[in-house]
């Protein structure tokens, strides 16, 4: 038992240690070391709970009267401090976060707007496989989440299209998005997860105008699915995050709808979650194969020495404009797939040119994928996340324009303690 007890325990402190210390350039391991470190951060309570109550059990069976079974429980103290850390970094995603409009701390029209809108749970249910585009012999389809209920006649919904990540490469809507979109359903809003063509097969800007269509077939549908046509927000993660950004600074560019060039495909609000948000890897955050391995022969088809405009145009960052909507970027201060350096950049530059509030959550000890499935952080962030896309619908609702809303207004109900962090 003391043998078993000790190779459990080594095992228990090695995920620990690198779930604070994951690698990132060290191909070799590096899936391992993200995998691991992910469901170790994002589950820290369960892994602490069973190897105490394994402990307990080893105890019992005498594992502590050998030097083995010492060894192995002064490991699996370390491995307990530190899950303990990660279980309260977890919790501080309420003061990070707390971008929870609280009825009782917002003020002015938007408070009133927001207790207006901030009702309990209802009930929901979802919509599997609706066909919204026919292109390239594909026929993309999309699942609709929304209030059980028919909205009341006259009322229409706020809508938000939430885009999968993966890479550009996989993925799929069954997949990504799923706690948000039922989150955001229970209070009133239509969400649409969306599918897109993925590479190698598709090439860059393919992957864009998909979710562009996305957009233009809910404004056409609008009144089925009782939606404001007026207010669509746009969310995703990873390279969901890249096109979400990429939808909110690039609204209505012809060469980006052929064939709907017409359509209004602007949003009024976007939020990726851990993005990647350059294709030219100008400040060196990603391998150096990134690149000319990956982005340039899978993604975009093209060398980037020869064609550098084709980066530029898949690279947010090169995007920017005075007139983007109202973005909240959020991030993982321990990304290892897409570097929180790059998250940083993206939100100062943006910030720095747009009339419309940028909001930046960098989450302490967080990792790639942290909202995938329900969690203690995961929780608080998509409540933080709804408050904040509520706020800019109440702003809408009162006739405001995007560049009118100050930023002091979103974050005064989040936790003094974190507003810094949060909008500075």
């Amino acid at each position: 038992m003391e043998r078993t007890y000790l190779a459990v325990s080594v095992n228990n402190v090695v995920y620990t240690v690198n779930a604070f210390r994951p690698t990132k350039r060290n191909m070799v391991f590096f899936g391992w070391s993200f995998f691991a470190s992910w469901i170790t951060i994002e589950l820290a309570w369960f892994h602490l709970v069973w190897q105490v109550l394994f402990t307990g059990y080893a105890v019992r069976r005498g594992a502590l009267k050998t030097t083995a079974g010492r060894v192995g429980f002064a490991l699996n103290l370390v491995s307990w401090a530190g899950l303990g850390v990660m279980v309260w970094r977890s919790l501080g995603a309420r003061r990070e976060v707390h971008a929870v409009f609280k009825a009782d701390g917002a003020s002015g029209s938007f408070g009133r707007e927001v207790r207006k809108r901030s009702t309990p749970k209802i009930k929901t249910r979802r919509i599997r496989n609706v066909p919204f585009s026919r292109v390239a012999g594909k026929t993309l389809k999309l699942d609709v989440w929304q209030p059980a209920e028919r909205a009341e006649r006259g009322v229409k919904r706020p809508a938000v299209i939430q885009i999968h990540g993966g890479g550009w490469v996989i993925g799929d809507k069954r997949e990504q998005g799923l706690p948000f979109l039922k989150h955001l359903a229970e209070h009133g809003w239509v969400g649409f997860n969306v599918n897109y063509r993925l590479s190698p097969s598709a090439t860059f800007p393919e992957h864009l105008i998909d979710v562009k269509q996305a957009i233009a077939w809910v404004r056409e549908h609008a009144d089925e699915y009782d939606v404001d046509p007026n207010f669509i927000a746009v969310t995703g993660g990873s390279a969901g995050g890249h096109l979400t950004a990429l939808v909110g600074l690039t609204a209505n560019q012809p060469e980006l709808q052929p064939g709907f060039e017409d359509a209004d495909t602007s949003v009024q609000a976007a939020v990726p979650f851990y993005g990647v948000y350059d294709f030219t890897n100008r400040s060196g955050y990603y391998p150096d194969n990134v690149v000319p391995k990956f982005l340039g022969p899978v993604v975009v088809k093209a060398f980037i020495d020869d064609e550098p405009e084709k980066f530029a145009a898949a690279s947010p960052l090169d995007q920017i404009h005075a007139d983007a909507p109202p973005f909240l970027v959020i991030h993982g201060d321990l990304d290892t797939l897409a570097p929180v350096e790059g998250a940083r950049d993206f939100a100062d530059e943006l910030r720095a040119v747009s009339k419309a509030p940028v909001l930046y959550i960098e989450l302490k000890g967080a990792q790639h994928a942290f909202e995938i499935f329900p969690s203690l952080r995961a929780n608080q962030v998509l409540h933080g996340a709804r408050h904040f896309l509520e706020t800019i619908y109440a702003s809408a609702l009162e006739g405001r324009d995007a560049e009118d809303i100050p930023t002091e207004d979103l974050i005064e109900a989040i936790d003094p303690e974190v507003a810094e962090t949060v909008a500075s």
